[in-house]
C-alpha cells in the first residue's frame, strides 16, 4: 500500500459552538477526563514546538504534568534543547493527539518557567529512578557511550545514598500561558469541526474555523 493511499475516515463525535465551553480551560479539561476514561495511551502526551531566536523549529513528545486557568505545565532539564530555546524564545505551540475519540487540541502561547517551590514539589513526588536521572543526565549534550551514563548514574545513586534527592538548579518546569486554543474534532469527507479561542482584551473569543 502506498503512504498517500492510508486515509482514515473519523464519524465518532461532532463538535459545535454550543457545545463548546464558554472558559477553553474547561473544555480542554472534559476532553482530557473523555482521554482518560476511553484508556488513551499516555492521554497527557503532547507534542511541544520552541523555536531558536531566528525562528528555526524543533519539536518533540513531551508530558503535561498540570493545567489550570495560568496554563499547561511541563517538567524538563534547563540545559536541554527545549529549555534553551525557550530561554532565548519563551513561546510555544502544543499538540494532544487522542486517536480513539478522534481529536486533537492546539495551544500557543508565551512560556514562563514555574516557581522554584512548585518544580521542588513535582521533583519530589518523581520516583527514586527518575530524581536520579535528572541529576545523571546532561540532556541533549553528546552521550560518548550508554556506559557513561550508567556509569554516572551509579556515581550520582552512591552520592545521595544516606538522604533525600533535591531539585537540581538545573532542572524544573515551564508554563505555557494560552494565547490561542483550538480544538478539532474529526469528522467525515475531512470536513472536521474546528472550535478556536483567542484571548482578546483579556477574554475569550469563540470561533468556527474552517476545515
Amino acid at each position: 500500500m502506498s503512504i498517500a493511499d492510508i486515509r482514515t475516515d473519523y464519524r465518532r463525535h461532532a463538535f459545535s459552538e454550543q457545545d463548546a465551553a464558554d472558559d477553553p480551560i474547561a473544555q480542554f479539561t472534559t476532553w482530557f477526563d473523555e482521554a482518560v476514561r476511553a484508556e488513551v495511551m499516555e492521554p497527557n502526551a503532547m507534542c511541544l514546538a520552541t523555536a531558536t531566536p531566528d525562528a528555526y523549529p524543533s519539536a518533540r513528545m513531551v508530558l503535561l504534568k498540570g493545567v489550570d486557568a495560568r496554563g499547561f505545565v511541563f517538567y524538563t532539564d534547563y540545559r536541554s534543547r527545549k529549555g534553551r530555546e525557550l530561554a532565548d524564545n519563551p513561546g510555544a505551540a502544543l499538540c494532544f493527539f487522542w486517536p480513539e475519540l478522534e481529536r486533537q487540541v492546539r495551544v500557543t502561547g508565551a512560556v514562563q518557567r514555574v516557581s522554584r517551590a512548585e518544580s521542588d514539589a513535582y521533583f519530589q513526588s518523581r520516583p527514586l529512578p527518575s530524581r536520579i536521572g535528572a541529576w545523571s543526565s546532561v540532556q541533549s549534550s553528546v552521550l560518548p557511550s550508554r556506559e557513561v551514563l550508567e556509569a554516572e548514574v551509579e556515581a550520582v545513586t552512591q552520592r545521595f545514598a544516606a538522604g533525600e534527592v533535591p531539585l537540581p538548579e538545573h532542572w524544573g518546569g515551564f508554563r505555557v500561558v494560552p494565547e490561542e486554543i483550538e480544538f478539532w474534532q474529526g469528522r467525515s469527507s475531512r470536513l472536521h469541526d474546528r472550535i478556536h479561542y483567542r484571548r482578546e482584551a483579556g477574554q475569550w473569543v469563540k470561533r468556527r474555523l474552517s476545515p
